[in-house]
């Protein structure tokens, strides 16, 4: 698919884009790629696929219980610390 140079305009103009005469050649071309791209996925064959979860309007979301933990990885988490006292970050003091 090829676009005419008025619609590339109104492109750049709706995306606030600034371009000249030479750039609006470039980016035509490349938006002319963009949407020919997307014509071969038009071609791809979906029947029986079901939609994703998250396109269905009647998907219910899964609910899980809302509790506070530690992660219970307190050694895993200290052991990418370049200093540390006891179970605690050391960092330099930056403020006198």
């Amino acid at each position: 698919m090829s676009l005419d140079l008025a619609t590339t305009r109104r492109i750049a103009k709706l995306a606030r884009i600034g371009l000249d005469d030479q750039e609006i050649e470039a980016v035509r071309t490349q938006l002319g790629g963009i949407l020919g791209w997307i014509e071969i996925l038009n071609e791809v064959d979906v029947e029986g696929v079901p939609p994703m979860i998250g396109t269905s309007v009647n998907a219910a979301l899964q609910p899980r219980e809302d509790a506070v933990t530690d992660g219970n990885c307190q050694d895993k988490v200290l052991s990418n610390a370049p200093d540390r006292e006891g179970p605690f970050f050391t960092v330099p003091k930056v403020v006198e």
